[in-house]
């Protein structure tokens, strides 16, 4: 910690200012991209016909998809796969056990499937999905987060096995116009409208919001028109691309198209005091101060003392 109160002010405004000014800078990254897309559209939406996922998404064949987890999984880990079994239709869970994922890639290639995705669980908690498209890419590693299940959404509707609409918002730019086709190529191309049933991925600021409902008419008393009302059916999570890789997974020698690349700085704030007025050690008010949990002393079965905390 910096002592000097004039250095340690002029440190905090540096950094203050550094943060804005990246902000700033993605943000035009972001609207020139986008604009580059718009002027670019044509040439984008070019080579729709010959990249990896037209066979599917021309109907040529029907999705197949193979779902696992990362070998030492827990038991959120299926149950995020049992979820998605429920959203993506033509999918198959397979127990991964000790085998390697290019294994995998090789039989779910011999089995004509079109799509692997693998769900990485960290601390019996997911925080990765990977999603390979077949037989010849492309690789794409999310981060997952802010994962809610089925079950544990309050008031959640139930889906039925309608093929579900599939809603894709602000894919625009080069990158995301190339992860929306590989989404989309999970989906059949031909919903049941009659299921009533949505699925969203929503773009925004990078990250990718996944929601899930059914919706639904109720004519309400004193209305001439039936409104239109939603359920949300669960799961809910949220995406984060980290890298996208030309070609099946392989992690040697893999040539990647795009790589996340965190720019700094990192670091962790706690609050251990917040005071009154200006800075002063001796006559300062505090409105709040973090005080250390008891120590308790306590023996155990041998008579060796040991620290507790509450």
């Amino acid at each position: 910690m910096i002592k000097n109160k004039e250095k340690r002010s002029a440190v905090y405004a540096k950094i203050k200012h550094d943060k804005k000014l990246e902000k700033k800078k993605i943000a035009k990254a972001r609207e020139a991209a986008e604009n580059r897309a718009l002027e670019l559209g044509e040439e984008l939406f070019a080579g729709n016909d010959a990249d990896e996922f037209s066979s599917v998404l021309n109907s040529e064949r029907p999705p197949k998809v193979l779902m696992t987890t990362c070998r030492f999984n827990s038991t959120r880990g299926p149950a995020l796969i049992k979820d998605l079994l429920t959203i993506i239709p033509n999918a198959d869970y397979y127990k991964r056990g000790t085998y390697d994922l290019k294994k995998i890639v090789e039989y779910a290639n011999n089995k004509e499937y079109t799509s692997i995705i693998v769900v990485h669980t960290s601390r019996r908690e997911p925080d990765a999905l990977l999603i390979i498209g077949l037989p010849n890419g492309p690789t794409a590693h999310f981060k997952l987060s802010n994962l809610v299940l089925h079950k544990d959404l309050k008031n959640h509707g139930n889906p039925t096995g309608h093929k579900p609409e599939l809603v894709l918002n602000n894919f625009t730019t080069r990158l995301g116009h190339r992860v929306g086709r590989l989404i989309q190529s999970l989906f059949p191309q031909d919903p049941e409208f009659r299921g009533r049933r949505v699925v969203t991925f929503h773009n925004q600021r990078d990250f990718i919001f996944f929601r899930h409902h059914r919706y639904f008419w109720r004519r309400i008393p004193g209305c001439k028109r039936a409104s239109l009302l939603s359920r949300e059916c669960g799961p809910r999570f949220t995406l984060k691309l980290t890298s996208l890789q030309h070609g099946t997974f392989d992690t040697k020698g893999g040539e990647y198209e795009w790589v996340h690349k965190e720019c700094g700085p990192r670091f962790t704030l706690k609050l251990t005091s917040l005071q009154h007025g200006t800075f002063d050690t001796k006559g300062g008010e505090y409105e709040w101060v973090h005080k250390e949990p008891c120590e308790v002393k306590a023996f155990g079965p041998s008579g060796v003392q040991s620290d507790l905390f509450w």
